[in-house]
């Protein structure tokens, strides 16, 4: 078989190929713009090749001049480097915007074309032609075509290496097969025109067959044109999350841009490095060698997922990594690191940390400052009573003093002195033994509301501290308070007891504020247990709750007291149940009819 027999079976083959591929392009009813610009650098790779398959064929017996034949070639030559710099670009870019400004592309590739079918008449292409390259003498016009031609699919190999440096693994192996693809055939072609290597009849052929060969593994092994492959090559560079992909070796095959933005790298400085290497080598990211290796290897060997939080003190960032094999089929591919960047949410966590805090905070001062009214008005009484019998006193000793001497004044009169003084002082005594029980009573209230700790206490002890601090304001209000306690005294509930006396004095002054005469007039204080609750019951027979004051009762600060009331008591008294105790407030009101309130405690 002659040299010449098998450069056409070469250029046969290389042309199915050609048309094969370009078959499965058109064939697909939803091509996008890589498609279509990849076509075109396969059309004028087609032209190429019928023309040089024309030449060997019909040359000779039709004795067809050879050049009439590259008159046709070369629509192919001059058009094929505008399809790979399309390609490269859009490769890069994932879509571009068509404008006028690519139409501008084809001056010279036309003019050419003009010069070369012109060439006869003025010699600018070829100032002599031989079918061996290597005779040929190029014209002036030859050398513009060269230049921009090679420009031209230089810029497109440029734009496909960018891509290729840009993309990892799965992608970046896309990329790298087309710049191969390209690159040899027109690298040889340079080298053979610049006279560097001969150019034989074996040269375009094998390099059209190689460059095919490339383009084939990228299309079918890689889906080099697949709309899925770029749309997920979109998406996985545009995730929020960092992820690499790791060989069993532990090295680095995959990746996101996302992963290297995240830690300020390029993709040289990863692709093929042992991760564990790679952070042993870059302490400014602080991972835990051993405790990576180890979680590396556990996955490895057990198929289990394991996570891990991080603190890269350098970037100030907060991450979760997780690492997973991965499996397709059964078969082992290889690990999954996932960064997953916590960093803010880590900040609106401690955000919500210390709007908590500022609420508790509050809360805590509000109580304090309702503790310290209800004891300003509690105290209030008994100590303008003492000033009272202060004066009184005063008066008497005055008078005692002037009736020394006094002839007057009998022994019966220094008596009745005496004894309106030990009136004052019993006064005084009653007085000041009310107060101790006031401060007893709130002493540990005000340590604990500062403390904000929890305790265990019974209901004895609550409705003990609850009738002495209500004590005076029942009284003052001529009215009675009647307990009932049916519960085991051994009963214990868990929290802070002073927190629920305040919510218990609470509803007795809104069950003394609902009457409008309160003398004669009574209110229940009763404990039950229900259901594992305890049931603390306030109810009164006063005004009741008009219906629109019931549908916004714990849902607003709402107080039926116009401008005496500001509805806060209420609204705290629930938010006190609901958040230290777990538990509820329920009421049932009428108007004229009265209103209880059960507070509903779940038993520990």
């Amino acid at each position: 078989m002659t040299s010449l027999n098998i450069t056409l079976i070469i250029l046969i083959i290389a042309a199915f190929v050609n048309v094969f591929l370009l078959f499965l392009i058109f064939k697909n009813t939803n091509k996008n713009q890589l498609q279509e610009a990849f076509s075109l650098s396969l059309f004028c790779t087609l032209i190429c090749l019928t023309g040089l398959i024309a030449q060997i064929l019909l040359s000779t017996p039709l004795n067809i001049q050879p050049i009439y034949f590259d008159y046709f070639i070369y629509i192919g030559t001059c058009f094929l480097p505008i399809g790979i710099l399309l390609t490269g670009k859009i490769l890069l870019k994932t879509k571009i915007k068509f404008s006028k400004k690519y139409l501008l592309l084809t001056v010279i590739p036309i003019l050419s074309l003009i010069i070369l079918w012109t060439n006869d008449y003025h010699h600018l292409f070829y100032q002599y032609y031989s079918i061996n390259i290597n005779d040929c003498i190029y014209g002036k016009y030859k050398i513009i075509h060269d230049i921009y031609s090679y420009l031209l699919l230089f810029i497109g190999i440029f734009y496909l290496l960018k891509a290729t440096s840009r993309n990892s693994g799965f992608f970046s192996k896309q990329s790298l097969f087309i710049v191969l693809g390209i690159s040899i055939p027109v690298i040889t072609n340079l080298l053979g025109t610049l006279n560097i290597i001969p150019m034989t009849i074996y040269i375009t052929p094998i390099t059209f067959m190689i460059a095919l060969a490339f383009f084939a593994l990228a299309i079918f092994k890689f889906r080099f044109l697949g709309v899925a492959p770029i749309a997920l090559r979109t998406i996985v560079n545009k995730m929020s999350d960092s992820f690499v992909v790791l060989n069993e070796d532990f090295c680095v095959t995959d990746f996101n841009s996302t992963f290297l933005k995240t830690l300020h790298l390029k993709g040289t400085d990863i692709r093929e490095k042992n991760i564990i290497e790679f952070f042993k080598s870059h302490k400014r990211y602080n991972i835990n060698i051993k405790k990576l290796q180890s979680a590396l290897q556990k996955v490895q060997n057990s198929n289990k997922s394991i996570s891990f939080e991080h603190h890269v003190k350098n970037l100030d960032k907060y991450f979760t990594i997780e690492i997973n094999t991965i499996y397709d089929q059964d078969a082992y591919l290889g690990i999954l690191m996932l960064f997953k960047d916590i960093t803010q949410h880590k900040k609106d966590l401690e955000t919500i940390r210390n709007n908590q805090d500022m609420l508790m905070e509050k809360e805590r001062l509000a109580s304090l400052g309702q503790l310290i009214g209800g004891i300003s008005h509690n105290l209030k009484t008994p100590i303008m009573s003492i000033s009272g019998a202060a004066e009184g006193l005063t008066d008497l000793i005055k008078e005692y003093e002037l009736s020394i001497g006094d002839p007057e004044v009998t022994v019966e009169d220094h008596h009745a002195i005496a004894n309106d003084m030990k009136e004052w002082i019993s006064k005084i005594h009653s007085y000041t033994s009310y107060m101790s029980d006031i401060i007893t009573a709130v002493k540990g209230q005000a340590v604990a509301l500062s403390e904000n700790e929890a305790d265990i206490f019974t209901i004895d002890e609550l409705f003990k501290r609850v009738n002495i601090l209500m004590k005076h304001e029942i009284s003052n209000a001529s009215l009675t308070l009647v307990t009932n306690i049916d519960v085991p005294s051994t009963t214990q509930l868990h929290g802070d007891v002073n927190s629920l006396v305040q919510v218990v004095n609470n509803l007795i002054t809104n069950a003394i504020q609902s009457y409008e005469t309160t003398k004669g007039q009574s209110i229940s204080l009763s404990a039950k247990i229900e259901n594992n609750n305890i049931i603390i019951s306030v109810a009164d027979s006063g005004c009741g709750m008009p219906q629109d004051v019931q549908d916004k009762l714990f849902k607003s600060m709402i107080t039926t007291k116009g401008k005496n009331g500001t509805g806060l008591g209420m609204f705290m008294s629930y938010s006190t149940i609901k958040g230290h105790f777990n538990g509820d407030i329920t009421f049932q009101s009428e108007v004229g009819k009265g209103t209880t309130f059960n507070v509903i405690i779940p038993l520990p």
